[in-house]
């Protein structure tokens, strides 16, 4: 496992106005520890959403390099979005939300698994229960499958998962929230745990 660094100006330097329960959320998030093969960047928040927020993105690397193709197999990425009005919402029931999205690319066979949907759902609520408390949790799981025509770049048949989820924190105690986040992006990658050796690729090949 390694912490999630932001050194070399990555940190967002927080504005004078926002709130301290704001601005120690954010903080927190930057203490999260994931998996070796999952990077971690602030990215542009919603503005719109709330009087305060604070965006995540996240990528799975490829085990022989740290580029990852566009349109290539295998690709998984996110973004965790934190919402904060010190007002609270009453759409929320409290003052944090947290905001999930999840795409991955699958195999056929997994994308043909009726209980896909379930099974993808059941990853977000067993790694959110598992290390902290919420409330409000509400999403879609949605499994798609294409097929390329003529001249166009990638496989002939693609098949992808998307996680789209949320759900009220009650203090800014927020790295296990974005723990249970990149557990279920890993989970949604195929990714092995940290230390383990995938038997179907060449040792030479495995970075893990």
């Amino acid at each position: 496992m390694t912490p999630l660094d932001f050194r070399d100006g990555a940190a967002p330097t927080p504005e004078p106005e926002e709130p301290a329960r704001f601005r120690a959320a954010v903080e927190a998030m930057g203490t999260a520890s994931v998996h070796p093969r999952i990077e971690l960047a602030p990215i542009r928040p919603p503005q719109r959403l709330a009087p305060y927020s604070y965006a995540l993105g996240a990528e799975v690397t490829r085990a022989d390099t740290t580029v990852v193709p566009v349109d290539s197999d295998g690709d998984a990425f996110g973004r965790l979005i934190l919402l904060h009005d010190p007002a609270g919402q009453e759409a929320w029931h409290g003052v944090f939300r947290l905001v999930a999205y999840i795409q991955a690319d699958i195999d056929s066979a997994l994308a043909a698994d009726p209980l896909l949907p379930e099974v993808a759902w059941s990853w977000l609520v067993d790694a959110l229960e598992s290390r902290t408390p919420f409330t409000a949790l509400g999403g879609t799981v949605t499994a798609t499958s294409s097929v390329r025509y003529g001249d166009i770049a990638g496989p002939p048949r693609a098949h992808q998962l998307e996680l789209r989820a949320s759900w009220t924190v009650g203090d800014t105690a927020m790295r296990p929230h974005v723990e249970a986040f990149c557990e279920v992006l890993a989970y949604a990658a195929g990714l092995p745990p940290a230390g383990v050796t995938r038997l179907d690729v060449r040792r030479d090949e495995n970075t893990d």
